[in-house]
């Protein structure tokens, strides 16, 4: 995919270097993740029934709380681990890497099925959480960046975005082709890591004190726990980048496309 640009500027939130964010972030992550683990301190069984065209009748014996649909997908074939992008568990979608937490039947989801907007929401919004990593990381410790979130954006549009404030030091800053090619090579490097995107929902106590040190998140996490009598918001991490999901600030915006599904080079510059 390629980075496109929009600017405004706005002064950035006062906190920790990159480095030390990272550290703090997966420091608090793993804390919960084991103590969530913990709760469960023996090990029950679960069946999963897969209702796919292919294979449809299977039944996997899985562990409750510590398996998610991946695991099922990798006693399928690699197919499925591979071109399945969302499941339905019990007919609601289901984070791949998210474990499950009672016996249900699930459907592994691609781009080609007839219905594919879900499937092209969890696309664009894993995308936009990829371009939060990169951002982060571009300018180093040198300078701060701050993200806001990745805003909703209608899947018609055909672009991802997340919204970040920039170091004050960068307001007379304008991207060059050559920062942009920088970020789609860092963006390329991520994606063929192949890492995974691990899920964990907590209280907002707990997201509270991860982004202590970003007023953004903060106020998202507020605002959103504020329509919700549970206080419960759910994390992703994708290698030691940890986000919260879902502005009229700095915008970086990308397009994308899944690895297989190709585009001549001649699209990608009209785009």
């Amino acid at each position: 995919g390629r980075i496109g640009w929009r600017f405004v500027v706005t002064p950035p939130a006062v906190q920790l270097s990159p480095t030390k964010l990272i550290e703090m972030w997966n420091e608090l992550f793993n804390k919960e993740k084991n103590r969530q683990l913990s709760l469960f301190p023996q090990t029950e069984k679960i069946e999963v029934k897969h209702v796919g065209k292919m294979h449809p009748g299977t039944v996997f014996v899985m562990n409750k709380n510590i398996s998610g649909p991946y695991s099922c997908a990798m006693h399928l074939s690699e197919w499925y681990c591979r071109k399945s992008i969302l499941t339905l568990g019990d007919g609601q979608p289901w984070d791949k890497y998210k474990p499950l937490t009672k016996s249900c039947e699930i459907k592994f989801l691609t781009f080609k099925d007839h219905d594919p907007r879900d499937v092209n929401k969890v696309y664009w919004q894993s995308c936009a959480m990829m371009i939060g990593y990169v951002i982060e990381r571009a300018f180093k410790d040198e300078c701060v960046v701050s993200l806001v979130r990745a805003p909703e954006v209608p899947v018609i549009v055909g672009a991802f975005c997340y919204d970040i404030v920039l170091d004050k030091r960068l307001d007379e800053w304008m991207p060059t082709k050559e920062n942009l090619r920088s970020f789609t090579k860092d963006a390329h490097a991520l994606i063929y890591k192949d890492l995974p995107f691990e899920t964990l929902e907590v209280d907002a106590k707990v997201a509270l004190d991860i982004f202590q040190h970003n007023k953004y998140k903060i106020d998202f996490i507020e605002e959103k726990t504020s329509q919700n009598p549970d206080r419960i918001v759910r994390l992703y991490r994708i290698g030691d980048f940890v986000d919260v999901s879902e502005g009229l600030i700095p915008r970086f915006q990308g397009l994308s496309l899944p690895t297989y599904l190709q585009a001549h080079f001649t699209i990608w510059d009209k785009l």
